[in-house]
């Protein structure tokens, strides 16, 4: 067996493979996060938004979250920046390209919602794109969905792997038949 002379630093990657299944928190789905996060499959993703709070229980809340979703072997990614996420020790970071940061040792998720924004994502070599709205939404409800068929468009222009987000449930992820997928209401 070969033996270096000089260190070589072990490759910084992401924590853990990408999840194919998402819970994402919002004011509305607060109270029943907990128990959402106990009943997903092991190994699933986590999103925290809570754009509601002020920043103090904004951070608490995290902690509380994150807690319960590494106990299921969940990542526990945070909607915020590169800072906040280093700081509040998050598995990732979730957001527009142009604010997820640099490639680190945190998954980096870009949410996109037409071809220019997945074009950032894929300029910044992003871990994974969440592309939305595919079907119609009450996070969003004047938003035109994309549909199937345009929703298959773009995610075929990404270079990284796209999680559907959207009106998503598990009957409609079966209809669209794609992977990866996430939900507020869906799985809450």
């Amino acid at each position: 067996m070969p033996r270096y002379s000089v260190h070589v630093p072990r490759r910084q990657t992401r924590p853990a493979p990408l999840p194919d299944l998402w819970l994402l928190s919002d004011a509305r789905n607060d109270a029943r996060l907990e128990q959402a996060l106990r009943a997903l499959p092991r190994g699933s993703g986590f999103v925290f938004r809570h754009y509601h709070l002020a920043s103090d229980a904004r951070r608490r809340r995290f902690d509380e979250l994150a807690r319960v979703a590494r106990e299921y072997g969940h990542a526990a990614v945070l909607s915020g920046n590169p800072a906040d996420a280093e700081r509040w020790g998050a598995d990732g970071l979730y957001g527009p390209a142009g604010g997820i940061g640099p490639r680190g040792p945190r998954l980096r998720i870009a949410t996109a919602h037409d071809r220019a924004e997945i074009e950032a994502a894929n300029a910044i070599g992003a871990d994974a794109v969440m592309l939305s709205p595919v079907f119609a939404t009450r996070s969003h409800p004047d938003a035109p969905a994309l549909g199937p068929e345009r929703f298959r468009t773009l995610a075929a222009l990404a270079a990284m792997p796209v999680i559907a987000l959207g009106g998503m449930s598990p009957a409609r992820a079966q209809e669209l038949g794609w992977p990866r997928w996430g939900a507020i209401d869906g799985l809450s």
